[in-house]
């Protein structure tokens, strides 16, 4: 459960600070832009979507990648019931930067399927640091330092400290395995939907990221998607920044299977059981899950004005060498 919390209001009356990341986000230059994952500002190169054409590599399919790796299924998610799993998932994005009630996930479960969206009358989820950025998230944990701190997962700005006390929870942080969801989305240009993972943050250096999959609305083409995937250091200094977005002949609005194989050697990422990318870099420490999906409207837009939008997650799934 949460505890005591700092009130913050919700409402942005004025443009924030230029060390908002939404203010961030709006800097674009010629040759090289900057676009935001809601909390982190990505350095991109004109040509930055790789092309699929161009890859050479070896490409084990993943079946064959969970049988050779002797992978057993730890935990799964075929969103059955018309409640969230709450052994499984928390409903909130990074609630110690702001509240459980601010940073609430707007969803349902239908049809044994989990769907995230941004609905028109939904609130900025921490006006304070990330502007007018509007979140529907789940995650697999939360660790907090106390109120007033700066302790907490995802330190992305020096201007956060802890507005909401939360107990200490993990709900599925694995050391290593093998994971998945089968998802399709509907992105408008100004959202993104991303599948990643952090780590549980218990230790300041316990902090890496793997993205599985980050989807922007601009980077959905008629003949092909850039999906970002990689890893992202934040404050573990044995990882160095490594990510792309890799241009693949997908239409992300239909379903497509996600999937990442994280070992203490590496982590290959892949998409529709195809190996699309390696890192040769691995965090050594639990990590927790997210699904999420962005809003990124202007500082002086009308944000209810907001287009359809949805990510849809069939099933999620982990696996474990015995």
């Amino acid at each position: 459960m949460s505890g005591p919390h700092i009130d913050m209001d919700c409402r942005v009356s004025e443009p924030l600070a230029d060390t908002s990341l939404t203010e961030r986000k709006r800097n674009i230059d010629v040759g090289a832009f900057k676009v935001l994952s809601s909390f982190r500002v990505l350095e991109e190169k004109a040509e930055a979507i790789v092309p699929y054409e161009r890859r050479e590599m070896e490409q084990p399919e993943l079946e064959h990648v969970k049988q050779t790796g002797r992978y057993v299924l730890e935990v799964e998610d075929h969103f059955e019931s018309p409640a969230l799993n709450q052994n499984l998932w928390l409903a909130y994005y990074l609630p110690q930067w702001s509240s459980r009630q601010h940073s609430a996930a707007r969803y349902h479960v239908s049809e044994g399927q989990l769907h995230l969206h941004i609905d028109p009358d939904q609130a900025p989820w921490c006006p304070l640091v990330d502007g007018t950025t509007r979140v529907s998230s789940l995650q697999t944990g939360v660790f907090a330092g106390p109120l007033g701190s700066s302790i907490g997962q995802l330190h992305f700005s020096d201007r956060l400290v802890v507005r909401e006390e939360q107990a200490p929870l993990a709900l599925y942080t694995p050391l290593y395995g093998l994971f998945e969801i089968r998802a399709r989305a509907i992105v408008p240009s100004d959202a993104m939907v991303a599948f990643w993972m952090i780590g549980f943050e218990d230790e300041p250096q316990h902090s890496a990221e793997i993205c599985v999959c980050e989807i922007f609305g601009h980077h959905i083409e008629s003949s092909r998607t850039g999906v970002g995937m990689g890893v992202h250091p934040w404050g573990d200094p044995t990882i160095r920044d490594e990510f792309s977005v890799e241009g693949l002949p997908i239409d992300v609005s239909e379903f497509h299977l996600y999937s990442v194989e994280w070992t203490a050697q590496y982590v290959r990422f892949f998409v529709d059981e195809k190996l699309i990318k390696v890192v040769p870099q691995s965090p050594s420490y639990p990590m927790q899950f997210l699904l999420d999906i962005y809003h990124f409207p202007p500082v002086d837009s009308d944000q209810r004005l907001v287009a359809p939008n949805e990510f849809a997650i069939d099933f999620f799934r982990g696996y474990r060498r015995p």
